[in-house]
């Protein structure tokens, strides 16, 4: 079951249960859509996957299962993670196959 964990990693912005800009990746980083998008550039920089909008659990369930209270804020380091990028996308254009002539 999914944490449900209240603020961005990233900037530390507030995200309640049911926030229509929370992401997770798959290892549940919760980051807001702004920082995923405009500074994170959709890739998490903890695993080097992707992002999804992270599901709204139903206030009638939170008494049952409730959400997590541990707030988690780890500045990611820009200059850090933009170098994993372009190492990435490096690599990813040396494996493309080269077109041949024939």
């Amino acid at each position: 079951m999914l944490e449900i964990r209240p603020n961005c990693e990233h900037c530390n912005t507030d995200l309640p249960f049911d926030a229509q800009d929370a992401m997770i990746c798959t290892f549940e980083c919760t980051y807001c859509e702004n920082c995923v998008t405009n500074v994170l550039k959709s890739i998490c920089p903890n695993c080097g996957g992707n992002f999804s909008k992270r599901p709204i659990r139903p206030k009638k369930l939170l008494e049952k299962y409730p959400i997590s209270n541990k707030r988690v804020h780890n500045p990611t380091d820009l200059k850090v993670h933009y170098k994993k990028i372009v190492d990435r996308e490096k690599e990813a254009a040396e494996k493309k196959p080269k077109n041949q002539n024939r």
